[in-house]
C-alpha cells in the first residue's frame, strides 16, 4: 500500500470511528430528519447532559459529518452530507442478511 492509499484508508477510518457510537448514530438520525437542530433539542433526543452531547458533536464535526452555526446564544447543528442514511440502510441490509444466514444454520 502506498502513502496515498494509506492516507485514503486512514481518512475512512476516522469517519467510521466517529460513527462508532450509539449516541452519535442517534444524533445523525435526528439531524437527518431536520435541517438544523439546536444542541438543547439534541440533548433531549439523546437523554444525556449537554457536555456529553457536545463531545459527541465535536467528534462528528472533526470527522466532517456535521457542521454548526451559532444564532445568538444557541448553537445549531446540521448534517454536512445527507448520504449517511444510505450507508445506514446498507448496514441494516448486512445485519439482516447475516441474521438470515444464521437462522438457516439453526434450522
Amino acid at each position: 500500500m502506498n502513502k496515498e492509499e494509506k492516507a485514503k484508508y486512514e481518512t475512512r477510518v476516522k469517519v467510521l470511528k466517529a460513527l462508532a457510537h450509539p449516541a452519535r448514530l442517534k444524533l445523525i438520525d435526528v439531524l437527518a430528519e431536520e435541517d438544523e437542530v439546536c444542541v438543547c433539542d439534541l440533548t433531549d433526543a439523546i437523554g444525556t447532559d449537554m457536555s456529553t452531547v457536545s463531545r459527541h458533536l465535536t467528534q462528528l464535526k472533526n470527522a466532517g459529518i456535521v457542521e454548526s452555526e451559532k444564532h445568538g446564544q444557541m448553537v445549531f447543528y446540521r448534517l454536512k452530507v445527507k448520504c449517511l442514511t444510505g450507508l445506514f440502510g446498507c448496514i441494516e441490509s448486512v445485519v439482516e442478511g447475516h441474521i438470515k444466514s444464521q437462522l438457516k444454520v439453526l434450522s
